[in-house]
């Protein structure tokens, strides 16, 4: 990943910081409150919260207010000025099945791409006070108002790997269910739910495989530079370009990559 001039960069990255201050402020209220949900249709239940929406509305301001000429991809409110040079990718609560049982492991995603190539991700937890995100070269973790730099931890095989999934609910096909099986009987511990605070543990170095399918872009995209500037890898289950979402898998270390992407792919 390429990266700009700092001056453009940091000035990127404050818009970036303010509109996550500005969605944590809207979302915080609803919060383990009685926040109803609506149900956006198919088999699965796909829920989505006011919280959600009006979150995702505070930060297309914000970045209309900074960069009018940038294109803006959400996950509420669609695409606008898709085809601009500089995309913002946002997804205002990703987990609101989380947030609606009241667990803290959801997250405001915030993520910029330049010519489709992700620039800088963000993903924010204002219940915990925890951010994470990406430097122009480095991935950064801030709490309780002290900042450090994040790196992955080495973990060469498998047998001592900890892999962590949403959950298997998103698996629709028996063959994804029959390679994510054989996966997890060769790992040393396998954890369900997380959502994108699973990529942002990996970074930190406490996650070393984290395997997902039917991602959507705003999933993966805004994570993609944390976890690379971190030191770990995403690709799909074949080892391709992660940037359109579906099947993921996201590794620390290249030598446990390598071998989760031969079990993925088979």
């Amino acid at each position: 990943m390429s990266a700009p001039q700092e001056a453009d960069f940091q000035a990127l990255l404050a818009t970036a910081q303010t509109a996550a201050d500005r969605a944590g402020a809207v979302i915080l209220p609803h919060f383990r409150s009685d926040c109803a949900a609506d149900h956006k249709g198919g088999d699965l239940f796909d829920p989505v919260t006011a919280a959600d929406r009006e979150a995702e509305q505070a930060i297309r301001a914000v970045i209309e207010g900074t960069h009018p000429a940038h294109g803006i991809v959400g996950e509420e409110f669609g695409t606008v000025r898709g085809d601009a040079e500089y995309c913002w990718v946002i997804d205002p609560i990703d987990g609101t099945r989380a947030f609606m049982l009241g667990l803290p492991i959801w997250g405001t995603l915030i993520g910029l791409t330049r010519e489709g190539r992700p620039l800088l991700g963000m993903m924010d937890q204002p219940f915990t006070g925890e951010r994470f995100w990406s430097g122009e070269r480095e991935a950064l973790f801030r709490h309780e108002g002290k900042t450090r730099t994040m790196r992955t931890r080495a973990c060469a095989a498998l047998s001592e790997a900890l892999l962590a999934t949403t959950s298997t609910d998103f698996f629709t096909h028996e063959d994804e269910h029959r390679r994510f099986d054989i996966l997890t009987r060769a790992v040393r511990l396998r954890r369900f739910g997380g959502d994108c605070y699973n990529y942002c543990l990996l970074a930190l170095g406490h996650i070393d495989l984290v395997v997902e399918a039917g991602l959507q872009p705003y999933d993966i995209l805004p994570l993609l530079p944390i976890i690379e500037r971190a030191g770990g890898i995403v690709t799909t289950w074949e080892g391709g370009d992660a940037r359109g979402g579906g099947r993921v898998i996201a590794a620390g270390d290249p030598l446990i990559h390598k071998a989760a992407v031969k079990i993925l792919s088979g």
